[in-house]
């Protein structure tokens, strides 16, 4: 049997699945006003919805003739979980790589003139001294 997640990230994968639970996300609503925006056929919707549900992200409920589709928070906040986790990584490592670069900043900022090695180019971006002939006599 697969995953919770890889089950959640399978449902979450096609943007009409997004969309129903977009819509979802605004309250209960039947399979016939989840439909509407689509132009897919009811077929479809179903397979969609059957997605959703094995995936726990909707339960679809008996009202009479109606069959109301609701969204299920538990496996978005097991997602949201997994990635805060990976979030949380990658904060930590531009945190380090932002105190690096302060350093290297502040390094570079306190030295002094003096301390500066000195660069190939010249003045005018010419490498060389002015007026030196490299090994050549005048």
């Amino acid at each position: 049997m697969e995953d919770t997640l890889t089950l959640t990230f399978s449902a979450l994968a096609d943007p009409t699945r997004r969309a129903i639970l977009a819509h979802l996300a605004q309250g209960e609503a039947t399979v016939k006003d989840l439909a509407k925006p689509f132009s897919i056929s009811a077929p479809a919707i179903t397979k969609h919805l059957k997605v959703l549900e094995t995936a726990g992200l909707i339960t679809r409920t008996r009202d009479a003739q109606f069959r109301p589709c609701r969204l299920e928070p538990k496996p978005l906040a097991e997602v949201a979980s997994w990635v805060d986790a990976y979030r949380q990584i990658w904060e930590q490592r531009f945190d380090r790589l932002e105190a690096y670069l302060k350093r290297q900043t502040n390094v570079s900022a306190g030295e002094s003139p003096a301390a500066a090695k000195p660069t190939k180019k010249g003045k005018n971006g010419n490498k060389g001294k002015k007026g030196k002939t490299h090994g050549k006599k005048p």
